[in-house]
């Protein structure tokens, strides 16, 4: 399983100010967001872990050693099409839980959130990062891909964790799920991408302009929703 290690050379303000619901806040202090996007720079430990299986579409079937049968119609239909799929997983560490904790407890409720903002901002840069490479790779054995897509997305439930970080690799990389089916570190992501013929001529996910964004999201009042 092919371990990427992946580089942060800057934070995304625009992101974080989004993450932390303030991309309406014309006014809020830029300094703060910076020294967050810093503080996530100095103590970010990035990596990311991908694995590339045989998916039997019609019957939602990973076909791993220990096959992984889908459940969820959202999912199903995102996955159509597909002839095998990536299952990666990212994370940035768990020394920035710690940095965010230690903000919390000394009373600089300020300063947590940002540094959580930016945290969850710098481990979707890498999961950015990841897709991009497998997406490369997809090309290059003549399919096309669809957007990534995580456990607990739409009506695929998020019990489905266990399996999907176990067949990523994850444990690798340091990552493990919790009893309630949350991952460990926190800041970290996993998900599946579809691989797609080329010469496929059926409508798929891989086809669609719409994208894993907010604009399909039905989550209506959300301080962290992109405007554009």
């Amino acid at each position: 399983m092919p371990v990427y290690n992946a580089t942060l050379q800057k934070v995304d303000e625009k992101e974080t100010r989004r993450y932390a619901g303030l991309a309406r806040s014309e006014d809020f202090p830029t300094k703060l967001i910076s020294e967050a996007c810093l503080e996530v720079q100095s103590l970010a430990k990035p990596a990311g872990i991908y694995e590339i299986y045989p998916y039997q579409s019609e019957q939602a079937l990973i076909a791993a050693l220990e096959p992984l049968k889908l459940t969820g119609e959202v999912i199903k239909k995102h996955l159509a099409g597909a002839k095998k799929v990536a299952i990666l997983a990212v994370t940035i560490g768990k020394q920035l839980e710690q940095a965010i904790t230690g903000h919390f407890e000394k009373g600089e409720y300020t300063s947590a959130l940002l540094l959580d903002a930016a945290a969850t901002t710098a481990v979707e840069m890498v999961a950015d990062q990841l897709n991009e490479l497998i997406d490369q790779q997809a090309a290059r054995l003549g399919y096309k891909t669809t957007w990534r897509f995580s456990p607990g997305y739409g009506n695929w439930d998020i019990t489905a964790q266990t399996a999907i970080i176990k067949l990523a690799g994850a444990e690798q990389i340091g990552i493990t799920v919790t009893e309630t089916s949350m991952m460990s570190p926190r800041k970290s992501v996993s998900a599946v991408i579809g691989f797609i013929p080329r010469s496929s001529t059926m409508v798929t996910a891989a086809d669609s302009e719409i994208k894993n964004t907010c604009a399909n999201c039905s989550q209506v009042d959300c301080h962290s929703k992109k405007t554009k």
